[in-house]
C-alpha cells in the first residue's frame, strides 16, 4: 500500500480539504481491497471469487440528476438543455464544502489511475471513495499507471463519491437527495446520493466528450472495438441490450474496448481499461468470454446466488434487469495491449428493433448515416422495465445523449469527416425482431448476427446484390453465407405484408418527428438519409 505521506499527496489532500493525519488508504491493490469490502459489509465472494456487491436505492444512472456547473468555461460551449442542466458556482462550492466536512474521521481509499490509452491525449484521474468496493471499481474500469508513474502523480481530474452524502434540494439546489456534478473549472465531479458505481466511469467519459473534440478534434464515441489477425479495426455503437458488448467480444478478434473510445488522426484508442457488462441472462455457451472474465478481481452488482449456495443466477432479476459485472481487460484473454488500433474500415450500428421493421443487417451511405448516427434509435421490450408493457421507441443521439456536453451535431460532423477521409463501410444492423414485432416474431439469432457482422467484415457483403428498402432507403443485401435468405429481407418475413408497411410507416415517422429537434443544425447530405413515409 502506498502512504498518504509524501510531500506532494499531503498538499494535495489540504488542497482539496482533506486532513493529511485523515484515515486514507491510497492505491490499495485489489486482494486488499476485497478484504476492505468483505470487512465492511460492502460484499461477498462469488463461487467464482468475484466480488457480488448491490448499489442500493439506484441501480442505474439517474440523468435528471446529473448536472454540470455553468460559468464562463461552460456557459457558451454546452449544450445546455434536455440533458446538460445547469448548476452555479456558489451551489457547488457549498456542497463540495459539506461533503467534505463529512468525511472527517471516515475511511477514504484514494486511487490514481487515467483514461485514454493513446499518451498524447492521457487523462490523469484521481477518484476519492468511502467504498472499497468502488475503488476497485475504479481499478478495473480505469486505466491503471504503474508505480513509477505513480510517483509524484498530479490529476487532470477528480472524482469524489460520497454515497452515504444526501443533498438537500431546498437548500443544495439539487433535483433530489442524489446528484453527480461535473465542475469543468476546477476539473471535479462531485457524486452523492447513490451507490451506483457507473456514475464514475461515466463522469469522466462526459469530460472526455466535452475535452477531446473541442481541444484536439478527436471524435469521441459510444461505441466497443475490436481488430482481426490482419489489424482491420472494426468499432461498434449501441445502446444499451443492442449486443454492443457481446458482438465486440470475438473470439477470432481481438477486444480494444466494450464501451468508450477516441478517433484521432492515428487510429482509434480505448478510454478504459475495463469491461462493464450486463448479465441478465448470461451463460457461458452464449457470451464465454464474458462469462469467463468474471473470476476474482472482477465485481457483480446487484445479482443473488441460487438459493444455499454461491453460485450466481444470472436470470433473477428481483433487484434490477441492469445486473452487471465489471472487471480489467486483461481478464479477456484476446484483449489487445495497447489498447489501440488502426482507423475502423467498417462501423456498425446496432439496434434492437422490437417492431420487426429494420432488416438484419443493410448497408448505409453516408447521409444515412449521419442521419441515423444522430437518431440513436432501439426499442425497449416489453417486461424490462416497470410501467413498459409493449415495445416503445428509444431515441439518444450519437448513441449516448446522456453524455453529451455540445451538440449531436458537433459528433456527427465529424463522423462524417472521417466516414469519408476513411472510405469507412458503415452497417446498420437489428438483434431485434424479424417477422413481427415483439410477442409475434422471433427475436435474430445471435449466430445470424454474428454470421453477417464477419461476412461483412471479410467483404463476402461486396460480392452480393442489394435491395433498397422502400421507406428507410437502405441498401439491404440479398444474401450472405450462413444465413437464411428469407431472413434478409423483413417485409418477406412477415405473414401480412400490409402490416409489415404500416409498421414501417408508423417507425419511420417516429425518426422523421424525432429529428426535428436536430433539423436546423443538419446538412443537406444528412437530412437526405432520412425515411419516406409512403401513402
Amino acid at each position: 500500500m502506498e502512504v498518504a505521506s509524501s510531500t506532494v499527496n499531503a498538499q494535495w489532500l489540504e488542497k482539496v480539504g482533506l486532513s493529511p493525519g485523515a484515515q486514507v488508504y491510497w492505491n490499495l491493490p485489489p486482494a486488499a481491497l476485497i478484504e476492505e469490502a468483505i470487512k465492511n459489509g460492502e460484499g461477498v465472494l462469488a463461487e467464482s471469487g468475484a466480488l457480488m456487491c448491490d448499489t442500493g436505492t439506484f441501480q442505474g444512472r439517474t440523468p435528471q440528476d446529473k448536472f454540470t456547473v455553468k460559468d464562463n468555461e461552460t456557459s457558451h460551449t454546452v449544450w445546455w438543455g434536455p440533458v446538460n442542466f445547469p448548476f452555479t458556482p456558489e451551489k457547488f462550492e457549498t456542497l463540495y464544502n459539506k461533503v467534505i466536512q463529512s468525511l472527517k474521521g471516515k475511511k477514504v481509499y484514494i486511487r490514481d489511475t487515467y483514461a485514454v490509452a493513446s499518451p498524447a491525449y492521457r487523462l490523469n484521474v484521481r477518484v476519492v471513495n468511502t467504498l472499497a468496493w468502488h475503488n476497485l471499481f475504479c481499478y478495473n474500469l480505469f486505466l491503471r499507471p504503474t508505480k513509477e508513474e505513480r510517483t509524484n502523480f498530479l490529476p487532470d481530474f477528480t472524482i469524489i463519491n460520497v454515497p452515504e452524502f444526501y443533498a438537500n434540494p431546498a437548500t443544495d439546489g439539487t433535483r433530489q437527495a442524489n446528484f453527480a456534478i461535473i465542475n469543468f473549472t476546477k476539473r471535479i465531479i462531485l457524486i452523492g446520493g447513490t451507490g451506483y458505481a457507473g456514475e464514475m466511469k461515466k463522469g469522466i467519459f462526459t469530460v472526455l466528450n466535452y475535452l477531446l473534440p473541442q481541444h484536439h478534434h478527436i471524435l469521441s464515441m459510444h461505441c466497443s472495438a475490436n481488430v482481426g489477425k490482419k489489424g482491420d479495426t472494426a468499432i461498434f455503437f449501441g445502446l444499451s441490450g443492442t449486443g454492443k458488448t457481446t458482438l465486440s467480444a470475438d473470439p477470432h478478434r481481438g477486444l480494444i474496448g466494450d464501451d468508450e473510445h477516441g478517433w484521432s488522426e492515428e487510429g482509434i484508442f480505448n478510454f478504459e481499461g475495463g469491461c462493464y457488462a450486463k448479465t441478465v441472462g448470461l451463460t457461458r455457451e452464449k457470451e464465454p468470454q464474458i462469462f469467463d472474465a468474471i473470476t476474482f478481481g472482477a465485481i457483480l452488482e446487484n445479482t443473488r446466488f441460487f438459493e444455499g449456495t454461491r453460485t450466481v443466477d444470472y436470470n433473477n432479476t428481483r433487484v434490477t434487469e441492469n445486473t452487471r459485472t465489471a472487471y480489467p481487460i486483461h481478464h479477456i484473454c484476446n484483449a489487445v495491449t495497447p489498447s489501440v488500433g488502426r482507423a475502423p474500415k467498417n462501423i456498425f450500428f446496432l439496434t434492437c428493433d422490437a417492431y420487426g421493421v429494420l432488416p438484419p443487417i443493410a448497408r448505409l451511405n453516408k447521409g444515412q448515416a449521419m442521419y441515423h448516427f444522430i437518431s440513436g434509435y432501439t426499442a425497449k421490450v416489453a417486461g424490462t422495465e416497470v410501467g413498459v408493457t409493449e415495445p416503445q421507441t428509444v431515441f439518444s443521439a450519437c448513441f449516448g445523449v446522456a453524455f453529451l456536453p455540445l451538440h449531436p451535431t458537433k459528433y456527427a460532423t465529424m463522423l462524417g469527416e472521417k466516414i469519408t477521409a476513411n472510405k469507412v463501410n458503415v452497417w446498420l444492423v437489428n438483434t431485434g425482431w424479424v417477422g413481427g414485432p415483439y410477442g409475434v416474431g422471433r427475436r435474430v439469432k445471435l449466430a445470424y448476427t454474428r454470421a453477417m457482422i464477419t461476412a461483412a467484415l471479410a467483404g463476402d457483403l461486396d460480392r452480393t446484390t442489394y435491395e433498397k428498402h422502400a421507406i428507410f432507403g437502405i441498401a439491404i443485401p440479398q444474401s450472405c453465407p450462413e444465413v437464411p435468405e428469407e431472413l434478409l429481407i423483413p417485409s418477406n418475413t412477415w405473414q401480412d405484408k400490409k402490416a409489415y408497411y404500416a409498421q414501417a410507416n408508423k417507425l419511420a415517422q417516429a425518426f422523421i418527428e424525432n429529428f426535428e429537434k436536430y433539423a436546423d443544425f443538419a446538412d443537406d447530405e444528412t437530412l437526405a438519409g432520412s425515411p419516406k413515409v409512403t401513402g
